[in-house]
């Protein structure tokens, strides 16, 4: 993907940004920026409308909590009644909850006593289309200062905006640049690669640098993958 004009944006963690080509990639950025901050585990949640009750486990788009965590939460609570659901239906602001944040219906915060953490930073994020998601932040942590939670912010929002382009909205071509598609498609009808170097007028060395790329993409091992999830993505016919 062509990087943004720097007279645009600036993005922290350009370097590791422009490397990260899949799920694992951003999985390691966002677990990066957690234990940075002091906080043990992160989830990215897609939010929908208000009305609609879904549980938590089903709003995950990507986390490291552990295993078992969410749908142990989903057997016995409901995520759309929790507290910090309905602040993230309405505000927009970065929000910082304590296990002993008074909840609206009164006690402590309900969704951190569930979940067994004492504090929690969620930090409403949106894509260019509009969806509203949300990165939130667990740990065992006193609390977070003003400057570290801004900064928290900004670097949640620049891997948020890498993530949502490369992976979430890439359900046509899985983020394939054209060159790749065609190297892609050369692949599936059996072609070597000094074959294809000699159709596409390139080096055998780049387009071996393309298949791996195409690889990560597509997030397989080999070949055969490779080309099976291509045909099942409709990537290529």
């Amino acid at each position: 993907m062509a990087a943004l004009s720097q007279h645009h944006r600036r993005y922290d963690l350009e370097s590791d940004l422009e490397k990260a080509l899949n799920r694992v990639d951003f999985f390691r950025l966002f677990h990066g920026i957690a234990l940075r901050y002091g906080f043990e585990h992160f989830g990215v949640l897609q939010l929908a409308a208000e009305q609609e009750g879904s549980n938590l486990s089903g709003k995950l788009a990507l986390h490291d909590l552990p295993a078992g965590l969410a749908e142990t939460y989903d057997q016995r609570h409901r995520f759309s009644e929790s507290d910090v659901f309905q602040s993230l239906h309405s505000s927009t602001i970065s929000t910082v909850w304590h296990a002993q944040t008074p909840s609206p219906e009164g006690g402590d915060n309900e969704l951190l006593g569930q979940l067994g953490f004492d504090l929690a930073v969620c930090v409403p994020v949106h894509a260019p289309t509009g969806a509203r998601y949300a990165v939130l932040y667990l740990g065992d942590i006193e609390d977070i200062g003003r400057q570290q939670h801004m900064q928290l912010c900004y670097e949640s929002g620049c891997v948020f905006d890498y993530f949502y382009r490369i992976v979430l909205s890439a359900k046509t071509g899985m983020g394939l640049t054209p060159r790749e598609t065609e190297i892609l498609r050369w692949i599936s009808y059996g072609k070597t690669a000094s074959e294809i170097a000699l159709i596409v007028s390139v080096s055998e060395h780049t387009v071996n640098s393309h298949t791996a790329t195409i690889l990560k993409k597509l997030d397989v091992v080999n070949r055969t993958q490779m080309v099976a999830k291509a045909i099942r993505e409709q990537i290529i016919l």
